[in-house]
């Protein structure tokens, strides 16, 4: 039927009437379009040549149709067809009429963009690329014919330059002579027509064009057009092949450098175009250009000022805002630069040290002592473009400056966060004259870089707030300020209120908030939104303290309500500023609310009919928490019943951010207002709230175990709610104790729980401690209980037995105790348990009032099973804890005399020192000797279960006693035992703690000797190396800042597979391979993982890239997951060298998501292998947020893969959600 219809429309398609041709070609790609639409063999020739022939069609847009049929056409005949069409459509272009020409250039790109598959793209490409070559290289074809050729051949080459890899010579010699033509539309079209080849070309063939532009670069005679067309082209080859361009770059920058300095005093662009191919290698080739930084660095800080035509001394400092305005007509007269293109170079220049900035973090220093003052001078450049792009170059050193120093403390005179405080008062000098200039875009530039100053140095302007206001108040109250303008000048006043103390805004409290609190009625939902949160900022500050009147607030307390107020009532706006209004309110009130007096009766109801709402509830809940911690302590008699009945409906609600936050309003309430709530109300919240305690969610467990002790602890709840309580919560509570997730927040909450039910009313000690002890006993439905929830029961029993006093404690002691001398041959639970609370109890409380404790609690070490022996020695380092000179002895004895419970003993001694580092309890010294005297006796211990006890024992004691052990630990690093070295470097990572400690200072000038043993000829000496710097790293990067230079290398060289390490182990009937250097591989990629953190501006990722991260890539799973989760960091820490190798870190992940285990692996291997393809899918998924990676046709082949495989796809997906 179709193929009727379409012998009717090709007929009219050659009829005379224009308009008949019109609508049967449109006909027909209608026809061509529908998806069943399938040809006859005899007309799809037929067809062919009418769409062909309809391309000359003298009117214009039947032969633009024409072209449109071609796309769907392509797909729908045989290969030989489209064979035959390119031959006409070649024919056509290069000898066809003038104006024929260009549609047969467009439908060429047509046919190559829509070829069906690759099969037919290789002949098609057979066919057409030595016509396209005949078109270029023929002497006296028309400059307009080889620029179609080339456009075309750029398109196909971009699209399958793979596939043409036998033709890539014959391309490259007919391309490169095309850069020396006289046209320079014909160069253009060269240069990218080469760098669409580049991406595809080999090694060799790379090297054979760069060497020859290279060579042409050198020629001093040549032309300087065509030296331009050649800069342009190092510059587009090395954007187009990345990091491949790294070894010629010892060729190409040194002419490019020279060129800068010494191109002709008028040739800008070539000036440009040497900047911005310096730029490219920046990006992407950041290992090879490492030795060229500083050139480029003073190249750069030079062109940034170059303005040959203009002298600076009309516009220095002149501060007065009056003539800014008079000079701006006058000067549009007398000077027009049309043809100054200096800017160009400063631009150029401007974006190449932004390049240096974002690639070198190592130099920042360098760059705050040579480019920071020289940016700050250029904010005065007077072409707008420029100064956006010197902006945007210096909001790039303040965001780099912000990533080095992440978490870092304590600066010294040479750290990038010192150097920027030292610059501040310059800055804001020169921000402030950006404020008074005309131009908006100026402005919002200037804010912004306020904006990421406060970010990176949160109390830097305390000093200037008074210069800053005028500034401020010009961006808010300015006729011709845009709503950009405004937003900008906002999100900086709120930074800067947030994170300053308030004292310092108080005497420009008057200019600040009234166009604050304009910008609240303005019309834009995105300035108003902001405006309140500005408004949120400035209550804090003006009124930081209830008690002390520092500051007069009251003249703003009206006008900021009535602001608000009008925002919070009105209702058809938009949900972020309904948002904004609420919290805003909640802040108002709490803040100011005993002068509101008047006014709460009509606020506050508002603001429970927005907890009526759906949309606004979660806002209104989280205001009345506000409200309701307020010191104040305001009268909410109005609203206090409607709020808790909404807010106990809330608890049954799906929405988990809204029963959290339900939870914590309710607390605060009843503490603040309980004598207000009937204790029937409290009822009702305890049967809701016994719903949320679970492990499914333990932190909304442990919220409303909160409000459990709140209600009871209130001494106006009634005896029902004791028992509603009991009834409701405690079956709940004890279902959670045997949870083996329970830990943490919830099991503090836990524990007050339990002390709360003994001092509520009428609650059994001796009840609840049976059913405590019960929880312990295996049950049918979940048999045995974990041993993580042994613990967890055990703490609950020692806070309980504490809460109800001496006496019943001592009883349940003699009990447990009973338990233990009844049955120590059995595994029981109950003796289990009956060990770990004696130790928590014993920890908390002196039990040396019970005669042979020790002896009995040792006596279970002699059980057959090892979980009962563990709990023994937790048992006895535990009770040791709360009587030192009594059981220390007792344990330090039994260490040297019994062999066989040595390990045990040394744990429980572990439980000791633990305790007493972290309690700061001091030893006495002669029992510090003692101890260490005996660890270090085990050191070279054979079991790695003693020697890690003694190291963690070892590094503990140093804590309490730096001074005596680290000396002791540093000489043993010479011990000739690899064991004892291992021990000691351990010993050293156990001593590195988060907090401040004294052993810091008498660590730092030591630590190099533990850190050195990572060149140790034993690999467990120098795995224990890695961990060591790997704890130091993130607890006290400073200890090791300035070691890295020298331990990176060898840190580096860890990573390596090892031959040596992997050795065969012959089972029999088969053999097995073990690699002894797979722990120390983990290990060293986990440390640098831990680096990327803390001391980013010592790393270079790019050498760290390639080899050794890619190598990694290719590894052991065990080393693929470290090595993925540092791809992601360093894709979004550090783009650009990612970017210039990302080429080469397909393959290794394009292997690793296409893996597929054995036919006979177990359920473990099969799960290992889903992680690590979602791991590597993670690290994918980072590599594709970063902006430029679509220039990597590797790249973009793995992602097309990835969304044309289902499972993959949808994996993906799930990650890109997670």
């Amino acid at each position: 039927m179709a193929n009727l219809a379409l012998t009717g429309i090709l007929e009219k398609m050659t009829g005379k009437d224009k308009d008949y041709r019109y609508m049967a070609t449109s006909d027909l790609l209608n026809e061509l379009s529908k998806e069943g639409f399938k040809l006859d063999v005899d007309l799809e020739p037929k067809l062919s040549s009418i769409v062909i022939q309809q391309l000359d069609d003298a009117a214009g847009d039947v032969s633009g149709l024409a072209v449109k049929c071609l796309a769907p056409l392509v797909k729908k005949i045989r290969e030989q067809q489209v064979l035959e069409m390119t031959n006409k459509l070649c024919d056509k272009l290069l000898n066809g009429k003038e104006q024929n020409r260009d549609i047969a250039s467009i439908a060429l790109k047509t046919i190559v963009a829509e070829v069906p598959n690759a099969t037919v793209a290789q002949s098609v490409l057979v066919s057409i690329s030595p016509k396209l070559i005949r078109g270029i290289v023929t002497q006296g074809m028309g400059t307009e014919i080889k620029c179609e050729c080339l456009d075309i051949l750029c398109d196909v080459l971009h699209k399958y330059g793979n596939l043409m890899a036998s033709d890539h010579e014959v391309l490259l010699s007919a391309l490169l002579p095309q850069l020396n033509t006289n046209q320079a539309s014909v160069r253009k079209k060269a240069v990218s027509c080469i760098a669409s080849l580049a991406s595809s070309l080999s090694d060799d063939l790379l090297a054979k064009a760069t060497v020859e532009i290279v060579q042409l670069l050198k020629n001093q005679a040549t032309k300087s057009e065509i030296t331009r067309t050649n800069i342009q082209m190092i510059g587009a080859l090395s954007r187009a092949v990345g990091y491949r361009f790294g070894p010629h770059l010892g060729d190409a920058v040194p002419i490019l450098i020279n060129y800068c300095n010494n191109a002709s005093e008028n040739d800008e662009e070539l000036r440009e175009y040497s900047l911005q191919a310096l730029e490219s290698f920046l990006l992407r080739c950041p290992r090879d250009i490492s030795s060229y930084c500083d050139q480029i660095l003073h190249l750069t800080l030079e062109f940034l000022s170059h303005d040959p035509n203009f002298t600076d001394n009309m516009e220095e400092d002149t501060d007065d805002e009056s003539y800014a305005e008079e000079e701006d007509d006058e000067s549009a007269n007398e000077y027009t630069d049309d043809e100054d293109v200096s800017w160009k170079v400063r631009r150029a220049a401007a974006k190449c040290l932004a390049a240096l900035i974002v690639s070198r973090p190592e130099m920042l220093s360098r760059l705050y002592e040579e480019a920071c003052p020289k940016l700050i001078d250029r904010f005065k450049e007077r072409e707008e473009n420029v100064k956006m792009d010197v902006f945007n170059t210096f909001t790039e050193l303040l965001r780099q400056t912000g990533n080095v120093t992440k978490g870092q403390t304590d600066f010294d005179e040479s750290s990038p966060r010192y150097l920027l405080k030292q610059e501040v008062a310059k800055i804001v000098r020169s921000v402030n004259k950006q404020l008074r200039e005309k131009s908006i875009k100026t402005k919002v530039g200037a804010f912004s870089i306020l904006k990421e100053l406060v970010i990176v140095l949160p109390d830097c302007l305390a000093d200037h707030i008074g210069s800053l206001t005028p500034g401020i108040e010009k961006a808010l109250c300015d006729k011709s300020s845009t709503s950009n303008l405004k937003i900008e000048a906002l999100v900086f006043t709120r930074l800067v209120l947030a994170s300053h103390a308030p004292p310092v805004f108080h005497p420009y409290i008057k200019a600040l908030s009234a166009p604050i609190i304009s910008a609240v009625s303005e019309r834009y939902y995105k300035v108003t939104a902001e405006a309140l949160r500005v408004c949120g900022e400035l209550v804090r500050v003006v009124r930081p303290d209830i008690e002390v009147y520092g500051f007069d607030f009251k003249p703003y307390v009206h006008p900021i309500y009535a602001a608000i107020m009008s925002r919070l009532t009105n209702q058809d706006q938009d949900q972020e500023v309904k948002e904004c209004a609420i919290s805003c309110m909640g802040l108002v009130v709490s803040t100011f609310g005993d002068h509101l007096g008047a006014e709460l009766p009509s606020c506050l109801p508002v603001l429970v009919d927005r907890m009526g709402n759906e949309i606004t509830r979660l806002t209104a809940v989280k205001a009345f928490a506000v409200i309701a911690a307020s010191p104040l302590h305001l009268d909410l008699s109005c609203v206090l019943e409607h709020v808790i009945a909404e807010l106990t409906a809330f608890l049954r609600k799906a929405n988990r951010a809204l029963r959290q936050a339900t939870l914590g309003t309710l607390n605060t309430l009843i503490v603040g207002y309980g004598d207000k709530i009937g204790s029937a109300a409290y009822e009702v919240i305890v049967v809701e709230l016994s719903t949320l305690i679970s492990d499914s969610d333990l932190h909304m467990a442990a919220l409303a175990l909160e409000l459990c002790c709140t209600l009871m602890a209130d001494k106006r709840s009634g005896p029902n709610v004791g028992l509603t309580v009991r009834n409701k919560v405690l079956p709940q509570a004890l279902t959670l104790i045997r949870s083996s997730l329970l830990q943490g927040q919830a099991l503090l909450a836990l524990q007050n729980f339990f002390t709360a039910l003994i001092y509520s009313a009428n609650t059994s000690f001796d009840a609840l401690l049976e059913s405590l002890l019960s929880t312990a006993k295996p049950s049918a439905q979940t048999g045995a209980v974990a041993k993580q929830a042994l613990f967890s029961i055990a703490q609950c029993v020692a806070v309980l037995c504490l809460a109800a006093g001496d006496k019943k404690c001592s009883s349940t002691v003699n009990m447990l105790t009973d338990i233990l001398k009844a049955d120590s041959s059995t595994n029981s639970a109950k003796q289990h348990l009956s060990l770990l609370c004696l130790g928590e109890i014993g920890r908390r409380k002196d039990l040396s009032a019970h005669d042979h404790i020790e002896n009995i609690v040792i006596e279970s070490f002699q059980s057959p099973f090892e979980e009962i022996k563990s709990a023994a020695s937790y048992a006895l380092g535990n009770i040791a804890v709360g009587n030192l000179p009594k059981y220390l002895p007792f344990i330090l004895d039994k260490i040297d005399n019994q062999q066989k419970k040595q390990y045990l003993l040394l744990h429980s001694l572990k439980e000791v020192i633990v305790r007493q580092s972290v309690d700061k309890a001091e030893f006495d010294y002669s029992s510090v000797d003692k101890i260490t005297k005996l660890l270090f006796n085990h050191c070279e211990s054979d079991e790695e279960g003693v020697r890690n006890v003694v190291a963690e024992c070892l590094g503990k004691i140093a804590l309490i006693e730096p001074g005596k052990l680290v000396p002791a630990l540093k000489e043993r690093t010479s011990s000739p035992a690899a064991f004892t070295r291992a021990t000691v470097v351990i010993a050293v990572k156990y001593s590195i703690v988060e907090r401040q400690e004294k052993i810091d200072e008498i660590l730092y000038p030591e630590i190099s000797t533990f850190l050195m043993l990572i060149k140790d000829q034993d690999r467990h000496v120098r795995r224990a190396a890695v961990l060591a710097l790997s704890t130091a790293a993130h607890n006290k990067p400073n200890l090791i800042k300035s070691l890295l230079p020298e331990l990176l290398p060898l840190l580096y060289d860890q990573t390596v597979i090892k031959k040596e390490l992997i050795r065969t182990v012959d089972l029999g009937p088969f053999k097995h391979t073990v690699d002894d250097g797979l722990e120390l591989r983990k290990a060293a990629f986990e440390c640098v993982d831990t680096l990327l953190d803390s001391c980013l501006d010592q790393v270079n990722p790019s050498s760290f890239i390639v080899p050794y991260l890619l190598s990694g890539l290719d590894d052991h799973y065990d080393v693929k997951m470290p090595c993925h989760l540092i791809l992601s960091k360093l894709a979004d820490k550090c783009p650009s060298a990612v970017l210039a190798v990302l080429d080469s870190l397909v393959s290794p992940l394009h292997k690793t998501i296409n893996f597929r285990p054995k036919q006979d692996a177990v359920k473990q291997e099969v799960d290992r292998n889903e992680d690590m393809i979602r791991s590597a899918l993670r690290a994918i998924a980072s590599l594709n947020r970063i902006s430029g990676g679509d220039c990597s046709h590797r790249f973009k082949n793995l992602m097309n893969e990835i969304g044309k495989s289902q499972t993959l796809s949808e994996k993906y997906s799930s990650i890109r959600n997670e």
